[in-house]
């Protein structure tokens, strides 16, 4: 049975007051290596359209950063910053002075304008679902506007239309169908993963902005159920017994002697999950931490630890091993309001540096509705399944606001990755770099 992985991300915008066991040996795994080295066609992105993509990385993996400070429970967590950059898109799109200059700056477009960020997030809409036929992917967009209270401006549909296949849709905000309405669209934009996004309707909320992507991948090579042993794994305060996943595959690996790396392909390679896993002592705060301060391509040119006087000094990078692996079967669940930040999603962007969309007095976003509005709440929830055949995820996100993304045989060295103790992911495309989740397992 095909397995989903997908997101959703809504926002809510009122402009008005308001383990298997098995008996086979492992040794057995000897004659199933597959390779997973990606053969995939790229996304096509102009160069500025690049380092969109790369310093919005930034902004997710500061995200992650931003999270994992706030969040001492110790559990695990899975969010989707890119979900968070299309809501926020779309108040850009609305959003004037030093308002926009903000949400651009934090997003990781420095400025680049209205339309250059509408441009950006109008060739991921159209670009990324095509980079791999073996995966799924869209990105939806929905505006559900209360027909007694607000209009949305000309120019702003005009742009919701265009740059985010968004239609506006009038409902009756004080009818019972329309909290329906809206939770079917939830729940037909994640196969039923999300089957509600409200609770209930305020009759003075003005519009209601939706966004979800969705994303369909197995793994390049799927895990054979009897490979897969509960096994222990040890966690930062003792152990659990959790089903172990295992195979041996061609696959990019890493270990620069403080963590080591590997990337799992979905489809046909284009698609991964790059999972960091602590060595040494070390342990998640060092790769987030990391992550922050130098990105994805941070990962990979830090001088690994060797045994080869010759090459002391060698930089580590990803390179094709036969890899014993182990992942977990496992499922996570997270949601900003649990995190001990006030305002939680509003307060972890405003911990990032956007300030001015959330305040009542001085935020500019004039070009909304007939009236300025500003953003007075925000929210994400987020869950993952990783087994066998894939991944299955989905995160929601409510946002309010009130007025004012065949060679010849090769001997290749061996590695054993096993990812038996707390580790870091992230799921993004290969040729644009762009993030989907990241999130971090504690067992």
């Amino acid at each position: 049975m095909k397995k989903y992985l997908l997101v959703l991300l809504v926002v809510m915008l009122s402009c008005g007051l308001q383990s298997c066991s098995s008996s086979e040996d492992v040794d057995d795994l000897e004659t199933k290596k597959v390779n997973m080295l990606p053969k995939a066609q790229p996304i096509q992105l102009t160069e500025a359209q690049r380092v969109f993509a790369s310093d919005n990385n930034s902004f997710t993996l500061n995200f992650l950063k931003t999270v994992n400070e706030t969040d001492k429970s110790g559990k695990s967590f899975i969010y989707s910053p890119l979900s968070i950059t299309y809501v926020l898109g779309m108040v850009n799109d609305a959003a004037t002075g030093t308002t926009e200059k903000e949400l651009e700056q934090t997003l990781g477009f420095h400025q680049g304008g209205i339309k250059a960020v509408n441009n950006y997030c109008k060739k991921l809409i159209d670009g990324l679902p095509k980079v791999d036929s073996k995966v799924t992917l869209n990105i939806a967009n929905a505006l559900f506007v209360n027909q007694n209270e607000a209009t949305l401006k000309t120019q702003y549909q005009h742009d919701m239309q265009q740059y985010y296949n968004a239609m506006a849709e009038n409902l009756d905000f004080n009818s019972p169908s329309a909290l329906g309405t809206i939770n079917e669209w939830a729940n037909d934009h994640t196969n039923g993963m999300i089957p509600n996004i409200l609770d209930k309707i305020d009759p003075n909320v003005l519009t209601y902005l939706l966004n979800a992507i969705y994303f369909k991948a197995d793994w390049a090579s799927k895990f054979d159920q009897v490979n897969t042993k509960t096994e222990t794994f040890t966690t930062e305060s003792g152990s659990a017994k959790l089903p172990l996943m295992h195979q041996k595959v061609l696959i990019e690996y890493m270990n620069n002697g403080q963590y080591s790396a590997v990337k799992i392909p979905y489809g046909n390679g284009m698609w991964n999950m790059m999972v960091l896993l602590p060595e040494n002592g070390n342990n998640i705060d060092f790769i987030i931490n990391r992550l922050a301060a130098y990105g994805l391509n941070g990962v990979e040119g830090t001088l690994c630890e060797t045994t080869d006087e010759s090459a002391k000094m060698r930089e580590c990078h990803f390179t094709p091993y036969e890899v014993d692996l182990k992942l977990p079967r496992f499922e996570t669940k997270s949601d900003t309001d649990e995190l001990d930040i006030d305002g939680g999603l509003v307060g972890l962007m405003q911990k990032m540096g956007v300030h001015l969309a959330f305040d009542q007095y001085f935020a500019e976003i004039p070009n909304m509705c007939e009236k300025p509005v500003y953003i007075s709440m925000m929210r994400q929830k987020a869950a993952i399944k990783v087994n066998e055949e894939g991944s299955e995820a989905a995160a929601v996100t409510i946002a309010g606001t009130f007025e004012l993304c065949t060679a010849d045989p090769v001997e290749y060295p061996q590695a054993s990755f096993h990812a038996n103790r707390p580790f870091v992911y992230v799921i993004s495309e290969a040729s644009s770099g762009v993030i989907l989740f990241v999130g971090k397992f504690m067992g």
